[in-house]
């Protein structure tokens, strides 16, 4: 019996979804990394501002009041832009969950195809050792009344 072709089908459907999944991981990572250079400027901002504050109960010159700022501000832009990168790595991520769970779905289709058509395979196979059994033993009636 020839080889059917939807175990071609189903071979490139799993490649497919392999290749899917090492999307998503490679997103997932992403996102990990734009989170956590996220929360490292936060942290970052935190401990500047930290430090304002304990100096606060000192003198302060204008001019390191005002490079303080403008240092906090450059901070603040910087995280806005992670903030924004943040979001695209997760927009990227859902997008690949969604492309891997279709490919995930079309592999089960054919797997589920190729198991009804083993199925069906395997009931006309039954079928037909009945049908020779039957002729069978009908032979050997004809046989046994006709002597």
């Amino acid at each position: 019996m020839a080889k059917d072709p939807l175990f071609t089908v189903l071979s490139l459907a799993k490649e497919a979804e392999d290749q899917a999944a090492l999307q998503l991981r490679a997103a997932r990572g992403e996102l990990q990394k734009r989170q956590a250079q996220l929360q490292a400027l936060n942290s970052y901002r935190l401990e500047y501002m930290q430090q304002l504050k304990d100096k606060a109960g000192g003198h302060i010159s204008v001019t390191f009041y005002q490079q303080f700022h403008k240092f906090i501000k450059q901070i603040d832009d910087a995280i806005e832009q992670q903030v924004n990168s943040v979001a695209e790595g997760q927009e990227m991520q859902q997008h690949r969950q969604q492309n891997w769970l279709q490919k995930q779905q079309k592999r089960k289709a054919v797997e589920q195809l190729l198991d009804k058509k083993a199925k069906a395979a395997e009931q006309r196979m039954v079928r037909l050792e009945q049908k020779q059994t039957d002729e069978f033993a009908m032979q050997q009636f004809h046989r046994r009344h006709l002597r």
